[in-house]
């Protein structure tokens, strides 16, 4: 053996890789030529050049007719008579309780006497209880008391 003949077994360095989709050769994993191959390439996506072309939907869309302030549960004058005594109190639980209303996801609607038919019937109403004018002067005329 001479130190002429002598060779690696493990190669000093590696190959420099050259060609597209390389490391750092020629066009650095930049592909080949065009908009692709430039600093700041940015190419935006398809569809959100569609999206950006819709007219935006302003307003409150489908619900624009919905009112925004919970309405309150009607109960006339006239169930009031069918259903209850004389001197009992209305307040809307006791309404729960004859199911003259219903909860409204978990929670018991604000409830409003109207004064459609007749009241005959002495009852006290609760506060609790939203009355219209015409219902109170019925309520108060049959003895009964609205506070």
């Amino acid at each position: 053996m001479q130190m002429n003949t002598i060779s690696r077994t493990i190669s000093n360095k590696k190959a420099k890789v050259v060609g597209r989709g390389g490391a750092r050769g020629k066009t650095s994993g930049r592909g080949g030529k065009g908009q692709t191959a430039r600093a700041g390439n940015k190419t935006r996506p398809q569809m959100r050049d569609i999206i950006k072309k819709l007219p935006k939907l302003r307003g409150r869309g489908k619900n624009s007719n919905k009112s925004i302030t919970e309405k309150p549960v009607v109960v006339t004058l006239a169930t009031l008579e069918k259903i209850f005594d004389t001197g009992s109190r209305i307040n809307p639980s006791v309404l729960l309780e004859k199911r003259l209303i219903s909860r409204t996801q978990g929670v018991l609607p604000a409830v409003k006497i109207l004064a459609t038919g007749t009241l005959t019937k002495k009852l006290i109403v609760t506060s609790e209880c939203l009355v219209s004018a015409a219902a109170r002067v019925q309520i108060e005329a049959a003895g009964g008391k609205v506070y």
